[in-house]
């Protein structure tokens, strides 16, 4: 899979973009600020619907401007797909396939299948919970479109929950059973999302424990073995998530138990305490938890190890994926320089941002796009061939 052709029209710093671009390695260099890693975050948008930088859509947005629009052409296997994606602040995004408007953005996953490593991803080690389960999520919607709209129906119960759950104390104390009888059938609806969430990243999680520890592996050698496993807050599930079984019945049945039995604390602080967006991706080095314990370069190689296993997943599920390197060589030792250049050597794309030339491994052959600023402080493209260096 490639991408052939990429345009922007009011995206972060660029009013304008539109590029041609080609399998193999693409280096997209530019000092910091001209807006190199607003075309790979772009990229990475279409892929996933979400930023790895923001957690909003607003920011996304050029200053002025109402909207702002991502256009891809993909290639996979010969055949193209134009990926048309309007991104509306406030208002539900618009997506079109092959020029015809589709029903929900959400259709467009998967169309384009990427990777992206960049220096945000030592926070998948070093910070908090939601920052795994994103890592969860999204990688499981890459490989499952569906699982998009378990998520989106999982949220919507969970914000609709919690408001209730904020009423329903009150009315506990006034005997008004009426808002607890809906609070029963909310929690039925918690746990039917929930189950199938948990269901499709206990699967993922089986599937990338021994890739993770294979690339971690390759990255330090000479470090202690790694491991990931899936943390729930609900016995039941983490018990069958070790034991790499269990299913969307099994979880349903073990988040409803859960959830009787915490209704008297959830009643008294107001928050649903209950369900996958409590849980955790546990990350381990030997017998000591990563996050706390990881030297600064072993947290690297585990952020990278991560990233490395979910590329050699989709890979074996249907074909390279695209990968996005945002100026993260500039963040890695010589060793684990080399090895992420081994993997991206083999691969069908690799975009790279590099604020300088020399962050590029020396013996690349990679074709060279120079981001510079005109006067009107709006960047535009300077193609440079890479044998002309």
């Amino acid at each position: 899979m490639y991408i052939r052709n990429l345009a922007l029209t009011d995206f972060r710093s660029w009013a304008r973009l539109e590029i041609d671009l080609e399998p193999g390695r693409t280096v997209f260099v530019g000092q910091n600020g001209f807006g190199k890693t607003n075309i790979v975050e772009a990229l990475w948008y279409s892929s996933t619907l979400g930023s790895h930088r923001v957690g909003t859509d607003a920011p996304l947005i050029r200053a002025g401007a109402e909207r702002a629009v991502v256009s891809a052409i993909v290639v996979n296997e010969g055949r193209e797909l134009a990926v048309d994606l309007e991104i509306n602040p406030g208002r539900a995004n618009k997506a079109r396939l092959n020029r015809s408007p589709v029903r929900s953005a959400r259709e467009i996953l998967g169309a384009l299948r990427a990777v992206l490593f960049a220096p945000e991803d030592l926070a998948l080690v070093r910070g908090d919970p939601g920052e795994r389960r994103r890592y969860l999520d999204e990688l499981a919607t890459i490989r499952r479109p569906r699982v998009a709209g378990i998520r989106a129906d999982y949220d919507k119960v969970v914000k609709q929950r919690t408001a209730l759950l904020k009423s329903a104390a009150g009315a506990r104390y006034r005997g008004d059973r009426s808002v607890l009888d809906t609070l029963d059938v909310w929690d039925g609806h918690l746990a039917a999302h929930g189950a199938q969430l948990i269901a499709a990243r206990v699967d993922l999680v089986n599937q990338l424990a021994p890739e993770v520890e294979k690339a971690y592996q390759l990255l330090a050698p000479a470090s202690r073995s790694a491991a990931i496993r899936y943390r729930s807050g609900v016995e039941v599930v983490e018990k069958e998530a070790d034991a790499g079984t269990g299913s969307a019945e099994l979880f349903e049945a073990a988040l409803l138990d859960a959830l009787a039995r915490r209704r008297d604390a959830e009643l008294e602080r107001g928050v649903c305490l209950v369900g996958p967006h409590r849980d955790d991706l546990e990350l381990r080095l030997g017998d000591q938890l990563a996050k706390g314990f990881a030297s600064h370069g072993e947290s690297w190689s585990m952020a990278l190890a991560l990233r490395l296993a979910a590329y050699e997943l989709l890979r074996a599920e249907g074909g390279d994926p695209v990968l996005l390197l945002d100026d993260v060589f500039a963040e890695l030792d010589s060793a684990r320089r080399q090895a992420l250049a081994n993997v991206a050597a083999s691969a069908e794309q690799v975009l790279i941002t590099a604020a300088v030339q020399e962050d590029i491994p020396k013996d690349w052959d990679a074709r060279k796009i120079e981001i510079v600023m005109t006067d009107d402080d709006r960047g535009r493209i300077s193609k440079v061939r890479a044998d002309d260096d």
